[in-house]
């Protein structure tokens, strides 16, 4: 008992004991997979009391109370033995349900007002916004920042053209790996302003823990200011983090884009 009130007071930072130790989600879809979160431990916090009532009450209840007699032997009860298969299976049947729909949520793309290419390379990540014609490339060291507005549903392509990467933004509650050969997709609309902190997480050679990444969310009116100053640098050619994209509306190769800049050394 001790060590669970030490665990939930270690997890209380910054209202993370109400989360259950997940940070605050700042998606539509991270809201969804909060709640799948919410039900998973209910279910097992109800079926962990259950099964800590049921050995107390058997130690209880039906404990040695001679040294001579032994408490009533019971075997083979068929009712039961079918009850405590059948219990579990029904259990494990509604979890998959939530989590199928949810996963399908997490598929169905519609919507979309704006189409990211993430490329992810050893390592740092380049950001091409698809519509808006805009490159962002970062180095190792100096880790890009991906700038985008609320509110609105956002498509992204995920290409690389190396190793295995993952792209992970924290407070998403979502991330999906970035894999040489293939285009990963997922949506999320983003519903709070802020600066948040992403990173690779598959490892992905030497300097793996170099792959970094800003996330800042702004509104739509910041975010298109933002977008007509940063393509006036990148026209420019003065800061080599921007560069104009030309290349397709969808990624269909697993390429950076057509910037040669993409995979600096």
């Amino acid at each position: 008992m001790g060590l669970a009130l030490v665990a939930l007071a270690a997890s209380g930072c910054k209202g993370q004991w109400s989360r259950i130790g997940w940070p605050a989600p700042v998606t539509r879809e991270g809201r969804n997979t909060l709640n799948v979160w919410y039900g998973s431990v209910t279910t097992a916090a109800i079926v962990g009391g259950f099964v800590i009532l049921l050995i107390l009450w058997s130690a209880l209840w039906y404990r040695r109370r001679s040294p001579d007699q032994l408490p009533r032997q019971v075997r083979y009860n068929l009712p039961i033995e079918v009850l405590y298969t059948l219990i579990p299976v029904v259990i494990v049947s509604v979890l998959f349900y939530f989590t199928a729909i949810r996963e399908n949520d997490m598929d169905n793309y519609k919507d979309v007002k704006m189409n990211i290419g993430v490329v992810g390379f050893q390592w740092s990540w380049q950001f091409n916004y698809l519509n808006n014609g805009l490159s962002v490339t970062g180095r190792p060291g100096q880790p890009p920042t991906l700038v985008l507005p609320v509110g609105v549903p956002i498509r992204f392509y995920e290409t690389s053209p190396d190793v295995i990467h993952a792209f992970w933004v924290i407070p998403f509650l979502f991330k999906r790996d970035v894999i040489p050969g293939r285009v990963n997709e997922f949506q999320v609309t983003v519903t709070k302003t802020g600066t948040f902190q992403g990173k690779c997480t598959e490892y992905c050679g030497v300097d793996h823990d170099r792959m970094l990444f800003t996330v800042q969310a702004v509104s739509m009116s910041d975010f298109q200011g933002w977008l007509a100053k940063t393509k006036s640098v990148a026209a420019s050619g003065n800061d080599v983090r921007y560069s104009l994209y030309t290349g397709p509306a969808v990624p269909t190769e697993p390429t950076p884009g057509n910037n040669q800049r993409s995979r600096p050394t």
